[in-house]
């Protein structure tokens, strides 16, 4: 699955004169699926991402007298302020010290070759959470959506040079993974709902074992859970697309996710990881072992 999206490198410069609130909104309307596409890839959360550009269109709201007319691009406005609110957001949840970037290092840098995009596939979201925020912003708007660095040395507020450097490092760290650094539990079972929720079928194909199960209690079943799925193909298609009020949580020490209604966990997803995939979910709703649920943030109880 290619992850360049072909429509969005470059953006023109479009004056606003003229344009009034209600002509705003539409134009916004018209921006919003590009840029929670950016948003999403970027915070790997589709949820978050809906949420930051709401907010982007607050900024615009706020421009000005309301109508935009100060700014010279609607599109290149609108990805600064969301890659920023995005940074934001990175910087609070990961406060990894951003190293400097020197511009006149000389390190290899194959700027225009985005063919690792299309072959990082399914590990790219869960090396993405091991970059700086800074990377990770460029990487993904470079590699992942072909801007340029023009515009994205706007957005993270540095010289273009120094993007062009922060995209190289950032694409050295996916491209060369640390073999003695596997991947945790609660990476692939956070990474397993992401690309649930996002409708991500060959990500969610590639986190399963071949002969994974699922299977259900008999509370999770009154519910309306399946009592027993089997194959990843069949388990894929189960999970594609679904679990939007899902959220990661830890039962016992191990990690997993929890359907939650009305702030209240109903059904753990309990899950079984070995080697890197899911081998088993087992769908559990039973009083007393909902009461252990907790929620978490990474591998942290919250």
């Amino acid at each position: 699955m290619s992850l360049i999206d072909p429509s969005a490198p470059s953006l023109p410069d479009d004056g606003l004169p003229g344009d009034d609130a209600e002509q705003l909104a539409r134009r916004f309307e018209a921006e919003r699926p590009r840029l929670e596409a950016l948003a999403a890839r970027v915070l790997g959360d589709h949820a978050e991402a809906q949420d930051v550009v709401q907010q982007a269109w607050l900024r615009l709201a706020g421009t000005g007298d309301g109508t935009g007319e100060e700014i010279d691009s609607l599109p290149a406005f609108l990805t600064t302020v969301t890659t920023r609110l995005c940074l934001d957001r990175l910087r609070r949840r990961v406060p990894v010290p951003e190293e400097t970037v020197d511009p006149g290092e000389s390190a290899p840098d194959p700027a225009e070759d985005m063919a690792l995009a299309d072959t990082v596939g399914t590990a790219l979201q869960l090396v993405l959470d091991r970059l700086s925020p800074n990377e990770r912003i460029a990487f993904v708007m470079h590699d992942s959506f072909g801007f340029e660095f023009g515009i994205i040395a706007a957005a993270l507020g540095t010289s273009e040079q120094a993007a062009r450097k922060l995209a190289s490092r950032a694409r050295a760290k996916v491209a060369q993974p640390r073999g003695e650094d596997p991947l945790a539990d609660w990476e692939v079972v956070d990474a397993f709902m992401a690309a649930a929720r996002e409708g991500d079928f060959t990500r969610l194909i590639a986190l399963l074992a071949p002969d994974a199960v699922v299977r259900g209690d008999e509370e999770a079943i009154a519910t309306g859970t399946p009592a027993a799925i089997d194959g990843r193909e069949d388990v894929a298609a189960f999970f594609n697309g679904s679990a939007h009020a899902a959220l990661p949580v830890a039962v016992d020490g191990r990690p997993g996710s929890a359907w939650y209604h009305r702030g209240q966990a109903m059904v753990l997803f309990d899950f079984t990881v070995a080697g890197g995939r899911v081998t088993r979910i087992d769908f559990r709703a039973r009083p007393e072992l909902l009461a252990r649920v907790v929620r978490r943030d990474g591998a942290d109880p919250r």
